[in-house]
């Protein structure tokens, strides 16, 4: 009988494990690109950590106020930054992926509204371990390049 409460209590820990592993990718500082009204794409970043012992994968996006949401990176090809669809977006176990600018980032494709600083959209994130995390994110403009273009606003 003992070695029969000893595997239960295994597979029960092993449940349990697996149960918890799902709330191990926590996502920070996310947000949206503020775009000119009339333009139909935009792109969501974000940093991805994952505290567990395994590599999880980012494999799909949704958002009501996009037809088609598409996980894209930058590549150099012979010199040329291109944008290309990714199946998926790893982050390491015990590590992060990084979305921004110029890498990895969540493409918002045929917009159904314009975006405007200081609003905020929904983001549904599908994760490979079968978790997904509904997101409230904020529009913000976001800065190209290292040129910092003053618009005659003087920060002090």
């Amino acid at each position: 009988m003992s070695n029969f409460l000893k595997r239960t209590a295994a597979a029960f820990t092993l449940l349990c494990l697996s149960t918890f592993a799902q709330a191990e990718i926590t996502v920070e500082n996310p947000y949206v690109r503020a775009v000119p009204p009339g333009q139909m794409n935009s792109a969501a970043f974000m940093q991805l950590n994952n505290s567990g012992s395994e590599q999880v994968a980012l494999i799909s996006a949704s958002s009501t106020i996009a037809k088609n949401v598409e996980l894209h990176n930058h590549i150099n090809a012979d010199g040329v930054m291109k944008m290309r669809q990714v199946d998926k977006i790893t982050i390491a176990a015990n590590g992060t992926a990084s979305l921004q600018p110029g890498g990895y980032h969540i493409m918002l494709i045929g917009l159904n509204q314009d975006l405007t600083e200081g609003q905020e959209i929904d983001l549904k994130l599908q994760f490979s371990d079968n978790s997904e995390q509904a997101l409230t994110i904020p529009v913000q403009k976001v800065m190209t390049g290292m040129k910092n273009h003053n618009h005659g606003h003087n920060h002090h």
